[in-house]
């Protein structure tokens, strides 16, 4: 059963063996909680883009993906995002958070999966359930 859906940066932390990152996320893995969305995985390969050895790390990623099941949009997430930006624009809400970052709510409000990410943004999504990591601890080598 799918309990968490990991955002970008935490994805990265994970595939580059940080050690918070692999100490929180790999009881997930092994127990098959953890989900992604295929954005944070479109995020995670430009980001690896620019490393030289960039191809070895887009393949590590698509292993990774074995043990942590993609989410593609369709369409209840898409309509949940419309859903989502009319509560944060104002004068309802505090303002829109990023597109890509929407449709990662969306997603997780969605399947009812808990966001994880280092994006306080996300704390402003009405009845989205976040696990904001300190953005530094997953920094750590």
């Amino acid at each position: 059963m799918r309990r968490y859906l990991i955002d970008t940066a935490p994805l990265a932390a994970l595939l580059q063996g940080r050690p918070r990152a692999a100490t929180l996320m790999r009881p997930w893995l092994l127990g098959h909680e953890a989900a992604t969305s295929v954005l944070a995985f479109a995020e995670v390969t430009e980001y690896l883009s620019g490393f030289p050895d960039a191809a070895q790390r887009q393949d590590t990623l698509r292993v990774l993906l074995r043990e942590v099941t993609p989410y593609f949009l369709t369409y209840p997430i898409l309509e949940r995002y419309t859903e989502i930006r009319r509560q944060l624009r104002p004068p309802h809400g505090p303002g829109l958070i990023g597109d890509i970052d929407t449709l990662i709510a969306a997603t997780a409000l969605e399947r009812r999966l808990t966001v994880v990410t280092v994006d306080a943004d996300f704390q402003r999504v009405p009845g989205l359930e976040v696990l904001l990591l300190p953005r530094a601890e997953l920094r750590q080598r």
